[in-house]
């Protein structure tokens, strides 16, 4: 991870490098705290503190098959296992925070863009392997595999406590098979489920919510 806190610290430096007259909209409309105090000649050094410098993870799934077998849906172990990883990344970032002051922070990303080229990639170098390189994508963030059966409300359990290891964002999703119109009792139970899981971000899908 240390790679990565270069990565963003130097892209950091680019940008901060910019004048405010470059971002007209970002700073004239003091969407960035502090940025109203700026004049267009200034650099936005001082203002661009104020962001995120974000770290994101995908495949958690697939790690903990090749590290155990399973991944966190499977056993109880794995997902201890899991927990540990995530904890340990939100706990890099914390420390390269107060190092640093600014604001690194863990982000469960969603990863639509690349969790199929990043399979590829794998699959080429290490071949196919099963659990881990024989579908079409790794699994984003803490998620458990979308092909793996599980009840809405395990799931819950097991990726709610996910989300507070990631401060800059998660999410979680649930696809269901029915209509929820057609029962919105047993929806609102769900979400409320959800909710007391910890979850900070999740939405409910259906199953022709395929992002290809």
């Amino acid at each position: 991870m240390k790679d990565i806190f270069g990565h963003l610290l130097e892209r950091f430096e680019v940008i901060a490098k910019r004048k405010a007259k470059n971002y007209p909209f970002l700073m004239g409309q003091g969407l960035y705290l502090d940025s109203e105090k700026l004049h267009p000649n200034d650099e936005i050094r001082e203002v661009l503190k104020h962001s995120t410098l974000t770290v994101g993870f995908i495949g958690l799934a697939e790690t903990l098959v090749v590290l155990t077998g399973k991944h966190h849906g499977e056993s109880q172990e794995s997902w201890k296992l899991g927990y540990k990883i995530v904890e340990y990344m939100n706990k890099m970032c914390s420390d390269q925070a107060e190092k640093t002051k600014m604001n690194f922070s863990l982000m469960g990303s969603p990863a639509e863009g690349c969790c199929g080229r990043l399979l590829r990639c794998t699959r080429k170098r290490f071949g196919v392997i099963k659990g881990v390189t024989d579908h079409e994508y790794l699994t984003n963030s803490h998620h458990i595999p979308v092909y793996y059966p599980i009840t809405a409300y395990r799931k819950a359990r097991l990726e709610g406590p996910f989300h507070k290891l990631e401060p800059a964002g998660g999410i979680s999703y649930i696809e269901l098979d029915e209509d929820t119109s057609m029962n919105t009792d047993a929806f609102e139970e769900l979400v409320t489920y959800m909710a007391n899981c910890d979850m900070g971000y999740f939405s409910i899908n259906h199953p022709v919510d395929r992002d290809p």
